[in-house]
C-alpha cells in the first residue's frame, strides 16, 4: 500500500494519520517548497541582467539567507556593483559568464581588472562590498547562475565605475 504523494506546502507524517489538522505554521517552523516557475522577479536589479529570488526574508520569512537565480542575456554586461555586507556564493548553471573585479595594486602599484571565465559547474565566492560585474559573451545564449548569500535580501549598490571610488567621489 502505498501513501499519497505530498503536495507543496502539506507536511507527511506516517505516523499522524488520525490526528486532526494542526493549526497552519507560522513561516519559520516549516519547510517551503519554490517551484522554478514561482520564482521572484521583485527583487534588486541591475541593468543588463535579472534577478530572481527563490529564498528570501520576504518569501519564505529567512533571517540570514537568500538564494536565487541570475540571468545575462546573450552579449551583454551588467552594471558595476558590490551586494554590500553579504557574502556571495555563485554557482554555474548554463552559460560561460565572465565576473570581472580590479584586483589590488600589484608590486609595481597598478590595479589590474581581472575576468574570471567561468564554465557550467564552476563556483565564485564574492566577498563583501567588492565591486564587480558579470558579463556574458556568447552571442546566442544567455547565461545561468545560481546565488546565495549570506543577508535575507538581494543588496544590489549600483557603482557609476568598476574601480574604487576616490574619497572626494562618494
Amino acid at each position: 500500500m502505498s501513501e499519497p504523494l505530498t503536495t507543496p506546502g502539506e507536511g507527511f507524517h506516517p505516523h499522524l494519520h488520525d490526528a486532526p489538522d494542526p493549526p497552519a505554521a507560522p513561516l519559520r517552523g516549516r519547510l517551503h517548497h519554490i517551484r522554478a516557475d514561482a520564482l521572484d522577479g521583485d527583487t534588486a536589479q541591475s541593468g543588463g541582467m535579472r534577478r530572481f529570488a527563490a529564498v528570501s526574508g520576504r518569501t519564505v520569512g529567512s533571517e540570514k539567507l537568500w538564494m536565487g537565480q541570475t540571468h545575462v542575456a546573450p552579449s551583454t554586461a551588467s552594471s558595476d556593483h558590490h551586494h554590500g555586507e553579504s557574502e556571495t556564493a555563485i554557482y554555474v548553471v548554463s552559460g560561460h559568464p565572465e565576473f570581472v573585479f580590479v584586483d589590488a595594486p600589484g608590486e609595481d602599484g597598478q590595479v589590474r581588472e581581472v575576468r574570471l571565465r567561468t564554465a557550467p559547474g564552476d563556483y565564485v565566492f564574492v566577498p563583501p562590498f567588492v565591486p564587480h560585474r558579470e558579463e556574458n559573451p556568447d552571442p546566442d545564449d544567455e547565461a545561468v547562475v545560481v546565488i546565495a548569500r549570506s543577508t535575507q535580501e538581494a543588496i544590489v549598490v549600483n557603482l557609476p565605475q568598476l574601480y574604487a571610488l576616490s574619497p572626494g567621489e562618494a
